[in-house]
């Protein structure tokens, strides 16, 4: 994991939906590697019913749990502050908006709750976490030289997306069994979302891409899929300790490369 160990650079990494998932793997991974950043906050949406997450803290003190509802605007603010205050003027190096939902419906089931809903928590709520969270992110890109270099290191927003966001991809035998109108077109709208960020975060110094984990064994993915939530996040850590300005605004996969939009 030669890219994850660039998170040892890392003042503070943010993950959502770390409850469960690959949100928990991540912060698991984060917490027990040899590479462990110096504070890993962990958000979820009821901090109570998150016991998992709460024994991780009591193991690893680089942990900090917040709560945070990513529909809610009052709690994207508030957590915002609270991020502030755990910082003690520090920056936020990197932000992993990995909270998401699969809302279920093909052609015939799909109704515009159903896509609102899934829209919000994939699509909308990465993007409102990230203008909260925005000054901590700046605070640490300035304090990294401005030498064009982008990273970890000095500040990097990750949005984790998947293949089925793929317009290009959307033909065939992918589009015939995965017909997810919901879960398809917010993950679509994620990429967008993502490629607009970089184009006005980059002045700021701030990397941003999007990454596919692969399909992975979770409540979310399934028994079937072939990778096992270490193995996604082992890839991903690596892959995202490893991103330059070269990957800025891109599509990619766990292991690299660059996914049709």
């Amino acid at each position: 994991m030669s890219g994850a160990m660039n998170f040892k650079n890392c003042g503070a990494v943010l993950v959502t939906g770390a409850n469960r998932g690959l949100g928990l793997q991540m912060v698991e991974s984060l917490a027990s590697g040899d590479f462990s950043p110096r504070k890993i906050i962990a958000t979820t949406r009821n901090v109570a019913v998150a016991k998992t997450l709460q024994e991780l803290a009591g193991k690893y003190s680089n942990i900090h749990v917040l709560p945070l509802d990513v529909v809610s605007q009052e709690s994207i603010e508030k957590c915002a502050e609270e991020v502030d205050l755990l910082l003690q003027g520090d920056g936020l190096n990197c932000l992993i908006n990995n909270a998401g939902i699969n809302v279920l419906a093909d052609f015939h089931s799909v109704t515009a709750e159903k896509m609102i809903e899934n829209f919000h928590t994939n699509a909308v709520a990465p993007l409102m976490i990230t203008k909260a969270l925005l000054p901590l992110l700046k605070r640490a890109a300035d304090g990294k030289a401005a030498d064009g270099v982008m990273g970890i290191q000095r500040a990097a927003v990750i949005n984790i997306t998947a293949l089925l966001g793929s317009v290009e991809l959307n033909w065939g035998e992918l589009a015939n069994t995965c017909k997810w109108y919901p879960y398809r077109t917010s993950k679509c709208a994620l990429n967008m979302v993502s490629r607009c960020m970089a184009v006005d975060l980059e002045p700021e110094g701030i990397l941003c891409t999007a990454i596919h984990p692969g399909w992975v064994r979770t409540d979310m993915g399934g028994t079937m899929a072939p990778l096992s939530p270490e193995e996604s996040v082992s890839s991903v850590l690596s892959l995202t300790g490893g991103l330059t300005e070269k990957d800025h605004g891109s599509f990619l996969n766990l292991t690299g490369e660059q996914l049709p939009w």
